[in-house]
């Protein structure tokens, strides 16, 4: 089953190339223009997200897919990397697979010429790891 991070993972991974969600039984889309704020999910982000997972929202999915987000939350999908472009897609746990990655539709991409999507970073939780790191080994 795909928890819900991994979901807000994926999610937040397409609208990074451009992708809509969606919603409303596809009567309207959204899109956050900002996903990443520093080191967490800016609050436009969340604010898209809790949207999607609220019941008022009908039916929502990811634009070029066609399962929903709540498909998604339950045990028969799982969310795992594209063997085309390792973009975040959702996978059946067992069945048939789906249909096509959104990278499919997407001119030009996979690209090495952009920086590729991404999670938010702690960058002070990971400069402190790796000093603690040299540290370590400038003491052996």
């Amino acid at each position: 089953m795909a928890s819900e991070l991994q979901v807000k993972k994926y999610l937040a991974y397409w609208f990074q190339l451009g992708r809509k969600v969606l919603i409303r039984n596809g009567d309207q889309a959204i899109h956050p223009e900002t996903v990443l704020n520093g080191h967490r999910y800016s609050q436009e982000f969340e604010d898209c997200f809790k949207l999607i997972l609220s019941p008022e929202s009908g039916e929502c999915f990811l634009e070029g897919t066609h399962e929903t987000i709540a498909q998604l939350l339950t045990p028969e999908w799982e969310v795992a990397g594209c063997s085309r472009c390792s973009m975040p897609i959702p996978q059946r746990q067992s069945g048939m697979p789906s249909v096509n990655c959104p990278c499919f539709e997407l001119p030009n991409w996979p690209s090495t010429e952009i920086p590729a999507p991404r999670s938010p970073v702690d960058t002070q939780s990971r400069l402190t790891d790796i000093r603690d790191r040299l540290l370590k080994v400038s003491a052996m």
